[in-house]
């Protein structure tokens, strides 16, 4: 996925819808690489020394890699992968991934009169703005399809926009009561697993190095990812591959090849015949039947 951000401008009507997005985003740091490394509107310009202070609330997800958030109600604390943090209006703050690993960040700004009465009705806390929420395949899907909100602007966006962001905030919430596998070691791990394939609609992923990764051995992988899933690693990737290609079918306008190239396949052969056998349709039909 590439770098992207927007921020956007606020009108009476998302004032009046109560709760309103003000900003999204997704930033991979590279080790060794200053940050942030983009440019950002001078009253969101972040440096350690000096830190920042916002004016709306923000929800950052750190989905890889690891480095430091302190604010002015926290002490220094060390941000881990599948970490989200919370930023407050008017409170002090800085944060930025260690040198030697950067790390991957999603965020939310968000802000409105119904945004105030839930983040001040103890669902999050402002002294303890940490939740671990593990590598969580819903989130990082909510986060991405947010972001592709966003980006293909459609009618009525910005209300789409609250709508998923509240679906966001509730997810993290619930994973903060209801620690998904806290008593289940190897589910822990397949969740890592889906998480990670997840982030690799891309290209294909060898799943041997994947299982090193996790980390398992490949066949004691092979044979848990299926239990829990239903699915071999390779079919269940597969999956998210053309579901994604569905996705760009029914919201892009771009061409076969270039979905195919979107989606890791080497040829648009190939990709048509595989996205055949599991739809019934070639993706050309497809896209003119959800056109009409």
């Amino acid at each position: 996925m590439d770098n992207y951000f927007k921020y956007l401008n606020i009108g009476s009507i998302e004032e009046r819808w109560g709760f309103y997005i003000t900003t999204v985003g997704y930033s991979k740091i590279d080790p060794n690489k200053n940050y942030p490394n983009e440019e950002h509107p001078p009253n969101h310009t972040l440096t350690w020394n000096k830190g920042r202070i916002l004016n709306d609330y923000y929800m950052i997800f750190v989905s890889k890699g690891e480095g430091i958030f302190e604010s002015a109600l926290t002490i220094p604390s060390e941000i881990k992968a599948g970490t989200c943090f919370f930023l407050y209006p008017d409170v002090w703050h800085r944060y930025k991934p260690n040198i030697k690993s950067g790390w991957e960040e999603y965020w939310i700004g968000f802000n409105g009169y119904y945004a105030n009465q839930l983040m001040n009705e103890g669902f999050f806390n402002s002294q303890n703005p940490f939740i671990n929420v593990g590598l969580n395949n819903d989130l990082l899907v909510l986060l991405r399809n947010l972001i592709e909100t966003v980006s293909n602007a459609y009618t009525g966006y910005p209300q789409l926009m609250a709508g998923k962001t509240l679906q966001i905030l509730g997810l993290v919430n619930a994973i903060s009561l209801h620690q998904e596998y806290d008593n289940d070691p190897l589910g822990k791990l397949i969740q890592k697993a889906k998480f990670l394939l997840q982030e690799s609609l891309e290209e294909p992923v060898d799943m041997e190095k994947l299982a090193r990764e996790i980390p398992m051995g490949y066949s004691s992988f092979r044979k848990t990812f299926k239990k829990i899933t239903g699915e071999s690693p390779n079919q269940y990737h597969l999956n998210l591959r053309l579901n994604r290609a569905k996705d760009l079918l029914n919201t892009t306008a771009l061409n076969i090849n270039e979905i195919a190239y979107q989606t890791g396949f080497e040829s648009v052969f190939y990709f048509s015949k595989l996205f055949k056998k599991k739809n019934g349709i070639s993706p050309k039909f497809y896209r003119t039947v959800s056109e009409n």
